[in-house]
């Protein structure tokens, strides 16, 4: 049985579906976790290494100016662990032996692939929106992915977008492979569809101009009196976004409930008729790799209403699976959304095909054995 190593972020988020599906799915869950900090939450029982959670002795706090200054000169980077962090890791790594490290997010790999190379594990990293496009104008950052690349066993990205982002800084690897996080095509199903529903789901962030979906909808609602709206997702423009719909008076008609459980999400999506997202490249050059929130929705059966951004033409095909609009086009994207509001008959079609071909492209299952292949080849 190959064991794996899985590096993120924080252990645990609830809202990171795809990490959490990785952890308690691949290679049968038979793995430890590496963060860069936990938050006290084990749901799933498997240990678990906290980086920041290593104390530091005086000696070597009074050494962190120098040791970050080496880790700019060697790795173009502050991050990778040294001293008593670094000999935890590696005690960690040595106890659980890992077969093979999947770093979740780019960054990641900077901060583990020394280490990894020093024990000789295998490493993997993901590329998912942020790192393949927001780090990448953040000083430092492409220098550091380049010499975090020649240690890497191979590359995943959730899209081609984000590959060919990272061509234009340089940033190739020979074993690189598009693999989007994809859909729970069980838990994400088609319900007896409402004509007149529409639902979205996503941070209220900068990228994924909230704003402008609920706007689209207050206008939308003028012609369709019986439309319904449910936007899903908590972030500083969430009481903006609140503030709009009471100023239009239209609160019995659009619900924005902050975060919910993923149970819920599944429920909402599928009986929702439509789905809605305005994603675009925000102003420090931050894109989304492909939202999972709309491979969710096309397992659900939505129709989809969003934007030729990042990689969200991979999935959804214009005027066969949704309608898309270009960034920050308003009007474009309001009138599609009043459109297949206007058009069941239109809007059913869409969903069945984005259902047809979620199964056939974004079922988690079937992405997680291509992934565990990939990985398995390095062994």
């Amino acid at each position: 049985m190959t064991r794996l190593c899985i590096v993120t972020s924080t252990y645990h988020r609830p809202g990171e579906t795809f990490v959490n599906y990785h952890i308690e799915h691949l290679f049968g869950g038979a793995c430890c976790v590496v963060a860069n900090d936990t938050n006290g939450d084990d749901p799933y029982d498997i240990p678990h290494f906290s980086l920041s959670g290593v104390p530091l002795g005086s000696a070597e706090r009074m050494m962190l100016p120098l040791t970050r200054a080496m880790g700019i000169l060697r790795h173009r980077s502050i991050t990778v662990p040294t001293g008593s962090t670094a000999q935890a890791l590696r005690d960690f790594l040595g106890l659980h032996r890992p077969d093979v490290i999947l770093c979740e997010f780019g960054n990641r790999a900077i901060q583990i692939a020394p280490i990894a190379g020093e024990l000789g594990i295998p490493i993997f990293t993901y590329f998912r929106g942020f790192d393949g496009s927001k780090l990448l104008e953040k000083p430092l950052f492409p220098a550091a992915y380049a010499r975090t690349f020649p240690k890497l066993a191979g590359v995943f990205a959730v899209s081609r977008f984000l590959l060919d982002n990272l061509a234009n800084h340089g940033l190739t690897h020979p074993n690189a492979h598009v693999i989007p996080s994809g859909a729970d095509t069980a838990r994400f199903r088609p319900a007896p569809k409402l004509a007149q529903k529409v639902v979205a789901v996503g941070r209220m962030v900068e990228k994924k101009t909230p704003l402008i979906t609920v706007r689209a909808f207050i206008s939308a609602a003028q012609q369709h009196p019986e439309a319904r709206f449910t936007f899903v997702g908590h972030g500083k423009l969430l009481e903006p976004a609140r503030a709009l719909v009471a100023d239009a008076g239209l609160t019995d008609r659009i619900h924005l409930p902050g975060r919910l459980p993923h149970e819920e999400v599944a429920a909402l999506m599928a009986d929702a008729a439509i789905f809605a997202q305005h994603s675009v490249t925000g102003k420090d050059g931050n894109t989304e790799g492909v939202p999972s929130s709309i491979q969710e929705a096309m397992a659900s059966g939505c129709a989809v209403v969003s934007t030729r951004h990042a990689g969200i033409p991979e999935i959804v095909e214009e005027g066969n699976t949704g309608l898309l609009s270009d960034e920050y086009d308003e009007a474009h994207y309001t009138q599609s959304l009043v459109s297949l509001l206007g058009d069941p008959g239109q809007t059913e079609r869409f969903g069945r095909a984005g259902r047809t071909f979620a199964e056939a492209h974004l079922d988690k299952v079937d992405l997680t054995k291509r992934i565990e292949t990939v990985l398995q080849a390095s062994l």
